[in-house]
């Protein structure tokens, strides 16, 4: 498919904005959130096993529930696809307000602030599932290495020009995800608890991006897990 004829969803540009974004997500609630991933929710299940085996109940609360919103989070994205139109541009709204009222929770009700991010980072992940053709992931980065050094080796060992700009495609997201992780560390360290709104603004920014176009039905291509 030619690029422009490709769902500005699709688009190297919002992905870029919407990766940027899920780094920044993961280092907020990591560093300003008691130290729960956000966005990789393999860390947190190992995390409340560890709990569980240990008793912490606790402590496994905290784990569970990122874990439970997360799931909450692809189940309201899929009653969107499925019930209304441009439902990813409504994702996109949904993410921007609730990111938003997290900016204003204390740290007295950081399990709420995670639950909140948990939901928003599935409703994203579950929206937004290809980049120029493949499929990606914008909030998480192990399907996205293992994706990226598959397509390198196959154009090592085929020379297929295809497979070096799918590499190439995925080690971008993945700088670009570490960089929106350095731009979260850096932001909890000036702004604390309202550092999540760079992140609103990201979103905001690859909102009015597909506001370009009306989108095609997104391919029910599932991403890359993490």
């Amino acid at each position: 498919m030619d690029h422009q004829a490709r769902p500005a969803a699709e688009r190297l540009l919002p992905v870029a904005l919407l990766t940027l974004s899920g780094g920044l997500q993961d280092t907020y609630t990591y560093l300003r959130r008691g130290k729960v991933f956000a966005n990789a929710q393999t860390g947190n299940i190992v995390l409340l096993g560890q709990s569980l085996f240990n008793g912490d109940w606790a402590r496994a609360a905290r784990y569970l529930l990122p874990v439970l919103a997360f799931a909450l989070g692809v189940a309201a994205a899929e009653w969107l696809r499925v019930r209304l139109p441009h439902w990813q541009r409504r994702v996109l709204l949904c993410e921007i307000f609730l990111l938003f009222l997290v900016g204003f929770i204390p740290h007295s009700l950081d399990q709420l602030a995670n639950a909140l991010v948990s939901f928003s980072c599935a409703m994203q992940v579950q929206a937004f599932r290809m980049m120029e053709g493949f499929p990606f992931a914008s909030t998480m980065c192990i399907g996205n290495l293992r994706s990226g050094m598959e397509s390198l080796c196959t154009f090592l060992r085929t020379g297929n020009r295809q497979e070096r700009r799918k590499a190439r495609l995925y080690f971008l997201v993945i700088l670009l995800f570490a960089l929106g992780a350095e731009l979260g560390s850096l932001a909890v360290e000036l702004l604390d608890l309202p550092a999540i709104w760079l992140s609103c603004v990201l979103l905001a920014l690859g909102f009015g991006l597909l506001l370009s176009e009306t989108p095609s039905p997104t391919p029910d291509n599932s991403p890359p897990g993490g």
